[in-house]
This record gives structure tokens, C-alpha cells and sequence, in this order.
């Protein structure tokens, strides 16, 4: 007796099925399994590990089922191979595992074939017999074919195995002529149809009516589908030139050269008048450029009579084939738009009719079927606006390309195609900004809607997109202030860099003058150190309070922007001459003295400002051992 050890036992392999037995039930109790299912070698096709929540294949999509199904078993080398084993989906078709139906199909029949062919194009009205008994495959093979549309056999060799062309009901439902030799799909539906004897839907009079000796010489003729007149020759026996024409100059190239059967079928079509394709397709067989994929469409082309809706397909009166010029066949459809010919101003192109100057009659993949990116199409006509717009800092409608964002394409209540003027236009984008506050002051620019007194609408190289620099803009209405710069002796940086924003709000405050902050909060947001010097020190009451007690905000004739020489601004608030003033400074004459060069202005540790680098005699207050004191 053979005794496993317990460590073989805890690392025994498992079977598939002992996890995936959901699977197995499924799979198992269904009519057909693969083989490779049936003897449960799942590695066949699966790596052992996959990937949640799928089984890795060993190899990609169809070539893990040719290493057992061979591809010229599959007859791959044929001229003709079903799509879904050329994109390497055969999964499409078969289920890799099991089914109720044969060979593994997903659907029983022809239903497997709905999957991907439309159901409706094969149950119309009348149904060809052979599909109802055998199914599609019937007529075509399942993989790949010499033949087109993957047949058993070509036509009509495949049709005569069913229809006998030498009985007498075959010779007299074609007249007797010997149509044995030819195809039979130019007149009949293979699958299905509306009609008797699967007919197409669309039959040339004389086919119905008149019988094929209307065109062809009689069936007992020696050449008997010769015809009796050349090219649109014989069509013009029956259809009126002069009303195919209708007055038009303009002639469809094949309609002008006798070419009828370029578009038309002579004898029946699945389609009306007899075309060769349906609708557009038939004019892309020409016109490919007008087919392209693109994001947006125009409706015709996607719906109603598609090219029919502008074009002719005979003879017009108007270039392209167009039935009417070219702005009244486009206001046919966008009559609203006809109403801005009584705007204000007007686009040229638009005035004088000129749509496709900017659109693209077909499709586009820019909005409102544009030729080009918007900019690229103004700067079409407006190229020396180009260079002028494309400063350092630009607005944004102009950088993204979006001149419709202010300007109307056709025509507008504004000069310049305006849709609105300032400050509307610019509320359109810039609400936040134009709401009104209720208190503090409004630059008056601002107040009274004149955005383009300060600001280029369309791009400049100065920040904010400024018509020139700050300093010029704002001299341009504030120039007194600079009144008497020329003697200053001190200038604050910001008025003479032309940073008036540093300061003032160009548009809106809550306080008054637009400043940006309250006092002293104004001034520290550049004098940082003396913020923290009042914080940490004995605070000098007047810079607690407010720096314009002391300090003019542009410029001044003395240093540090004071308001006035030293002395006499000290004295304002202190009183030379006073007992107190002359027992604190020794009865020392105040007009040899200079304040700042003993006290701080702003701040200090001492009770009476003192600076924090005292000379020990002067801290004692012993003038006299420096200096020479007179007695009164």
C-alpha cells in the first residue's frame, strides 16, 4: 500500500472544473461540446493562470483555433474570406465551448447569420424559397469563396441548379429571350423582396409594360440584346431633353456626354429612378472628397433627398449644379438667418451672398460647418490683423480661435459685427467682475462701461492686455498727479514703475481712491519688515494708525516721502520750546537738531524711540563729555 505524504497531498493539482463548475453545468448539459471541452484539456486553449475575470488565451483572437483547425481547411488562401475570420473573431459565429447547435454555431441557421446581417432585407414580403427550406448556406459557403459575396458557385450557374431555363414558364417570364448566360441579380433580389417573382422595387417602364423589345432588337434577332440607338440616344426616345434640362446651363458631366447608365440602371433597381446606389452613395462614387468623415454633417447629406436637397442631378442654372443661387438655396433652409441682412453692419461675404467663403457646403470637422478653425477662416480676409493680435498676452477668444465669441458671422446691432458693445459684450465672459458694489468707488472707466479706454480687445504685449503701459494709461487721465515730479527728492517705486495696480484697483473697491487695503495693511503688503518691527516693538502712534500721516503716497520734495521737512513734521504732533521739550533735549535749540537721528519714526523697544544702538554717554545722558555745552 502506496501512502502519499502530507505535503503532496496539500499541493495536489486541481482540475478546472473542481472551481469552475457554474461552467460546467452550462457547457455540459448543451447538445454539442468542443472536443477540446469535452475531454476537459481547458490548457489547450487557456494559460493556467489568467488575468481576473478572464482565462488568458495562449494565443491571440482566430490563432489559438488554427492550431487545431488549419487554415487551408478553412480555405483562408481563397480569393474571398468572411470578415469575421479576417478580423480574427471567429467567436462571432462559433462558441468556443459549447452549443445547442451544430458546428458550434452561436445561433441555429440562418439566425446566426442575423447577428451581423439585417434581419429586415431578408423577411420582406416575398422570400426566396431556398432560404426558407435550407438556410443561407444554401447558395453561400460559411469561411471563403473564389466567388463574390463568398457563393458556392458564380451566377447564373448557382441559379440554374434550381430554375430550369429551358421550361417554358422560364422563356416566358423573359420573353423568350436567352437569358440562360446572364446574371440574375440586375433584376431579381437573391434574399427577398416587395415584389412578385422577387422583382426589385424600381422597374424601367418598358420592362414592365412595353416588354424588352421597347430597347433590345426582337428575341429571335441573331444579336438579340443589341439595342436599337447609342448611349442616352435611345433614352431620349422616351424622355423629354428639354424637361430633364429645365432651363438649366450647368450640365451634369455624365448627363452632358450621353452617359445615363453612370447613374441609372436600364432595366430594375433596388432604388428609386432606376439609380445604380442609393442616394448619396451613388454621387460618392464620383465626388469621394465629399464623403469624408467628419464631425459635423450637413443635414441633407445625412437625411431627406441628401445631395438632391442643393443639387440637380441633370442640368441647373447655377454652378455646382445648384437649383438656386448660392445664398437663396442656403436661406431655403436657415430663413433666420436671411434676417440679418437688415442688421446694422453686415459681413461682407454674408452681403454679398458668399456663404461658402466661410462654410463648408458638405461637412466639417469644425462647428457651424466652418472651413477652418474660425481665426483661420477670418484671417482668410483679415490677414493683417494677424500679426497684430498675436502679442504676448492675448484674449483668450482670440488665442483659442473663437472671434465668434464677440463678433457675429453675419450681421449684428453693432459696428464691427459687434454682438453687444462694452460693458455687455465684456459681461458675457466677465460678470463676476462688472457686478456693482454697493459701497466704496468705481473707477470711472469702469463706471461708465469703457473697457477699451484701458484695454486692448483683441491682444497686447502689456500685462492685462493694457493698450499701452500702466503708467501711460493711467497718465492719460490722472497726469496732474505728476504735476512737480521733477523737483522731487523722493519718488515711491511703484508710481514711478507704473505699478499703479500695486496700489489701486483699476476697476472696483470697497474702500475709497480704489485702494486695494485698509491704512497701513495697504503699505505693508510691500514694507513687510516694518509690519513686524510695529509688531514686535513700542509702535510709534501715527505709523500705527495711518503712514499718511507722515508719508505722501507718489512722490515728494523730501526724503522718504515724508509730507514736509523733519522738524516741522514732528512738530505737529510735539512742541519745541515747551519746558518738557527742552529739559528732555538739554535745552539744546530745535532747529540744530535732527529727530531721526536719535528716535525711530516707526518703532522701538525705548519709551521714547530711541534708536537700539545707544552711544553709553548719550544713553546716560551726559552730553558733555562729547560735546561742549553753553551755560544760559
Amino acid at each position: 500500500m502506496v501512502v502519499e505524504s502530507h505535503a503532496a497531498k496539500k499541493f495536489a493539482r486541481k482540475e478546472c472544473m473542481d472551481c469552475h463548475t457554474k461552467f460546467a453545468d452550462k457547457y455540459f448539459s448543451m447538445k454539442y461540446q468542443h472536443t477540446i471541452v469535452k475531454e476537459q484539456k481547458c490548457e489547450g486553449c487557456h494559460i493556467r493562470h489568467g488575468i481576473i475575470p478572464k482565462m488568458l488565451l495562449k494565443k491571440d483572437g482566430n490563432q489559438v483555433c488554427y492550431e487545431c483547425h488549419a487554415k487551408d481547411k478553412l480555405g483562408l488562401t481563397k480569393k474571398r474570406v468572411h470578415t469575421p475570420l479576417v478580423s480574427g473573431k471567429c467567436t462571432i459565429c462559433h462558441n468556443p465551448h459549447g452549443s445547442n447547435s451544430p458546428h458550434l454555431l452561436s445561433a441555429e441557421g440562418k439566425e446566426a447569420c442575423y447577428t451581423c446581417h439585417k434581419k429586415e432585407l431578408y423577411e420582406k414580403k416575398v422570400v426566396h424559397k431556398v432560404i426558407l427550406d435550407k438556410g443561407c448556406l444554401a447558395c453561400h459557403l460559411a469561411h471563403s469563396s473564389d466567388e463574390a459575396n463568398l457563393l458556392i458557385k458564380t451566377e447564373p450557374a448557382l441559379c440554374l441548379e434550381c430554375h430550369d431555363s429551358g421550361s417554358g414558364s422560364f422563356k416566358k417570364a423573359h420573353a423568350n429571350y436567352p437569358v440562360q448566360g446572364k446574371r440574375c441579380t440586375p433584376c431579381h433580389n437573391p434574399h427577398s423582396s416587395e415584389q412578385p417573382k422577387l422583382l426589385k422595387t424600381s422597374m424601367h417602364n418598358p420592362v414592365a409594360t412595353q416588354g424588352c423589345d421597347g430597347c433590345h432588337a426582337a428575341a429571335t434577332s441573331q444579336n438579340p440584346f443589341s439595342v436599337s440607338l447609342k448611349g442616352s440616344e435611345l433614352c431620349l426616345q422616351c424622355h423629354d431633353l428639354a424637361k430633364l434640362k429645365a432651363g438649366g446651363m450647368v450640365e451634369h458631366a455624365p448627363f452632358k456626354s450621353g452617359e445615363c447608365l453612370s447613374c441609372h440602371n436600364p432595366h430594375i433597381s433596388e432604388f428609386p429612378s432606376l439609380l445604380v446606389a442609393d442616394g448619396n452613395k451613388l454621387c460618392f462614387t464620383c465626388h469621394k472628397d465629399k464623403a469624408e468623415n467628419v464631425a459635423f454633417k450637413h443635414a441633407p447629406l445625412g437625411a431627406g433627398k441628401g445631395c438632391l436637397s442643393c443639387h440637380k442631378p441633370h442640368a441647373a442654372p447655377v454652378k455646382g449644379l445648384l437649383s438656386l443661387k448660392e445664398a437663396d438655396l442656403c436661406y431655403s433652409c436657415h430663413a433666420k438667418t436671411k434676417d440679418a441682412l437688415k442688421s446694422k453692419s453686415m459681413h461682407e461675404p454674408f452681403k454679398g451672398g458668399e456663404c461658402l467663403g466661410c462654410h463648408n457646403p458638405h461637412g466639417s470637422n469644425f462647428a457651424a460647418m466652418f472651413k477652418d478653425r474660425t481665426d483661420t477662416v477670418c484671417y482668410g480676409c483679415h490677414s493683417d490683423s494677424e500679426p497684430k493680435f498675436k502679442k504676448t498676452f492675448t484674449h483668450k477668444p482670440v488665442l483659442t480661435g473663437e472671434c465668434i465669441s464677440c463678433h457675429m458671422g453675419h450681421g449684428a446691432p453693432e459696428a464691427k459685427l459687434l454682438k453687444a458693445t462694452a460693458p455687455k459684450l465684456c459681461s458675457s465672459c466677465h460678470a463676476d467682475l462688472l457686478k456693482q458694489e454697493t459701497a466704496g468707488s468705481l473707477h470711472m472707466p469702469f463706471k461708465d462701461g469703457e473697457c477699451l479706454t484701458c484695454h486692448d480687445s483683441h491682444g497686447s504685449n502689456v500685462t492685462g492686455m493694457l493698450v499701452k503701459p500702466q503708467a501711460q494709461v493711467c497718465a492719460d487721465c490722472h497726469g496732474a498727479l505728476t504735476k512737480g515730479i521733477e523737483k522731487a527728492g523722493s519718488k515711491h517705486a511703484p508710481f514711478m514703475d507704473g505699478s499703479c495696480s500695486k496700489c489701486h484697483s483699476p476697476h472696483k473697491a470697497k474702500l475709497p481712491k480704489l485702494m486695494l487695503a485698509q491704512g497701513p495693511d495697504l503699505c505693508y503688503i510691500c514694507h513687510k519688515a516694518t509690519k513686524e518691527k510695529l509688531e514686535k516693538e513700542k509702535p510709534h502712534d501715527p505709523a500705527k494708525k495711518d503712514c499718511m500721516t507722515c508719508h505722501k503716497p507718489h512722490f515728494s520734495a523730501e526724503p522718504s516721502l515724508e509730507a514736509m521737512p523733519v522738524r516741522d513734521l514732528c512738530a505737529q504732533c510735539h512742541e519745541p520750546g515747551s519746558a518738557a521739550f527742552n529739559k528732555a533735549h538739554l535745552s539744546i535749540p530745535a532747529a540744530v537738531m535732527t529727530c531721526m537721528k536719535c528716535h525711530d519714526p516707526h518703532a522701538s523697544k525705548d519709551p521714547k524711540f530711541f534708536k537700539s544702538t545707544v552711544h553709553a554717554p548719550f544713553a546716560g545722558r551726559s552730553c558733555d563729555e562729547c560735546h561742549t555745552i553753553a551755560k544760559p
